[in-house]
């Protein structure tokens, strides 16, 4: 078992990456240790999330190794997508709280990669020393820093040239990365630091990536600038040039330039690093080779973080376009609903995703007549969410101007119109009166429920298939007279399927729970129903939408 000892200060400073959920970064160090974090104020980092816990998890220090352990979290502390307790922490391992959306901290051991170029230096031959030495060393030194202090792409990729540059002694560096199969200049540098023009590269880029892809050694590649004489893409007098280094970068795998080194696929190519000279020859001593070679990797890493921020901002505004999305749908949910009166209701829908396939709705169509319809679209996200709302309207508007079949009929056909079948919704639609006529075309949906006032249980089946599916479906009307005190409960198929850790789904517990709650009130027997299904199902991640209305028939009241 690893021990922490009281009162030792790790002699490598790690700090972590924090991404908030807006997508914005800054650097934490971890310091001191134990080191706590939390939503509570007092902790050294503090996440700004109700769904974090109060002390959500600690860094400790325990034989030379950083580990990260969960303090009984509610929604758990996740290592590169996995659920943990305790674990040692790696470079570049990335850490999240249990939701999607909220903080993401990448764990940083900076004083490795810095200690890895200085050691590469260092095993360098003596020929390295004296002036020209202190000059390579300060380009190695101005990488470290820019990867200690800088979150800017764009600064580490100029400083992994300007070492090139300072290790080779050549004139000009460019830093050109591969978009579309095609390779183009990021960076343009002159050895003194200076950015200089994209055309003072002499020779077409296109012969450049021919040597790229035609290499065959993965981190090394020959470059003929005479070349370009054939190229067909512009032409360059290439005997002007002395010398010419090409460095390939790659797309780094796992946590090791090791490991990196294994790929063997062309495709896995992101760019080269190409730096030339009309005046001296290249520096090209083993010393000088490898640096070469590590500035490589680095500027590959680089390259890979950048990748995977951008994918993770797109991904966050995806996520708030899906917050829109759902906020918008959650308005077109009726703002209150009947709790007094002969008719009185209850309901409720919780969607899987951002965007759900359910919805309810609850409105009068009358003096002496309410309406309740409680749809499902197939499939969930953005789409289902757009075909629920249009399927919302479409209802709506129907159904205080023509019969229940023929409003049905038209939904039918306009759904499929518009999918040629490819989607559908199942869909139970009512209307009660005040002397108790319930009125209902169930399309497919699960069967609805009638609790009448001594507990009995009847269940109201399907009339039609799927709205959406066939372009030629019919639909029957059912009629069934509600006694005062009965209840309807209408809902979807994620409450009767939801599962438990398990695998079993809640529709037995389910029937119990409205058995014990048919005495009730509306309200009562509603939100036992949602209470029970979140306890069922409260280890375990639903993928439908939990739908569900009950409603109240007291024309007495």
């Amino acid at each position: 078992m690893p021990v922490q000892t009281p009162g030792v200060t790790p002699a490598r400073t790690a700090t972590f990456i924090v991404v908030n959920p807006g997508g914005n970064r800054s650097r934490v160090p971890i310091d001191p240790v134990p080191f706590t974090i939390g939503r509570q104020a007092d902790n050294h980092l503090v996440l700004r999330d109700n769904r974090a816990s109060r002390n959500h998890a600690r860094i400790v220090f325990e034989n030379g190794e950083y580990y990260i352990e969960d303090l009984k979290s509610s929604h758990g502390v996740f290592v590169n997508g996995a659920r943990i307790q305790k674990q040692r922490l790696h470079n570049s391992d990335r850490v999240e709280f249990g939701s999607p959306d909220s903080y993401t901290l990448v764990f940083s051991l900076e004083e490795d990669e810095i200690q890895k170029l200085l050691n590469t230096f260092s095993n360098a031959r003596p020929s390295h020393h004296g002036a020209g030495g202190l000059v390579k060393l300060r380009a190695l030194v101005d990488v470290a820093r820019a990867l200690q202090n800088s979150l800017g792409t764009d600064d580490v990729l100029g400083a992994v040239v300007d070492a090139a540059l300072a290790f080779t002694g050549l004139q000009r560096g460019f830093l050109l990365l591969e978009k579309s199969e095609r390779l183009e200049i990021a960076v343009a540098r002159d050895r003194n630091g200076a950015a200089i023009a994209v055309s003072e590269l002499k020779v077409p880029v296109r012969a450049i990536q021919r040597a790229l892809l035609e290499r065959r050694e993965l981190l090394a590649m020959s470059f003929d600038p005479t070349a370009a004489e054939y190229d067909g893409d512009g032409t360059a007098d290439g005997t002007e040039l002395r010398s010419v280094v090409c460095v390939p970068l790659v797309r780094v795998r796992g946590n090791s330039s090791e490991e990196t080194q294994m790929i063997t696929s062309k495709s896995d190519t992101v760019g080269v690093i190409y730096l030339d000279s009309t005046q001296v020859s290249a520096d090209l001593s083993t010393g000088n080779r490898e640096v070469l070679q590590t500035l490589a990797l680095e500027a590959s890493t680089i390259l890979e973080n950048a990748r995977l921020l951008e994918e993770e901002r797109v991904k966050q505004r995806m996520e708030e376009e899906l917050d829109i999305a759902r906020e918008i749908q959650s308005s077109l949910l009726p703002r209150a609903l009947p709790s007094s009166g002969w008719f009185r209701a209850a309901a409720s829908s919780i969607p899987s995703h951002q965007v759900g396939g359910d919805y309810y709705d609850v409105k009068p169509v009358g003096a002496d007549r309410w309406s309740l319809a409680v749809a499902d679209v197939s499939g969930k996200g953005v789409s289902s969410g757009i075909l629920a709302a249009l399927l919302q309207g479409a209802l709506a508007l129907g159904s205080e101007s023509i019969e229940m079949d023929q409003m049905m009929t038209r939904v039918n056909q306009f759904l499929n119109e518009r999918t040629e079948g490819e989607k559908y919704a199942t869909v139970f639609y009512c209307t009660l009166d005040r002397s108790g006529k319930l009125q209902w075309v169930n399309a497919g949906h699960v069967m609805p429920i009638v609790v009448r006032h001594d507990g009995k249980l009847e269940l109201l089946g399907a009339t039609g298939m799927p709205v959406g599916l066939l372009p030629t479906a019919s639909y029957s009307v059912e009629t069934l007279q509600l006694q005062p005190g009965d209840k309807l409960v209408a809902f979807s198929d994620g409450l009767s399927e939801a599962q438990d850790g398990d695998g079993r789904f809640f529709e037995s517990r389910m029937r119990e729970v409205i058995r014990a709650n048919a005495h009730g009130t509306f309200r009562e027997l509603h939100d036992a129903l949602m209470r029970s299904v979140d306890e069922f199902a409260r280890n375990a991640v639903q993928t439908d939408d939990i739908t569900a209305a009950v409603v109240e028939f007291l024309p007495n009241a």
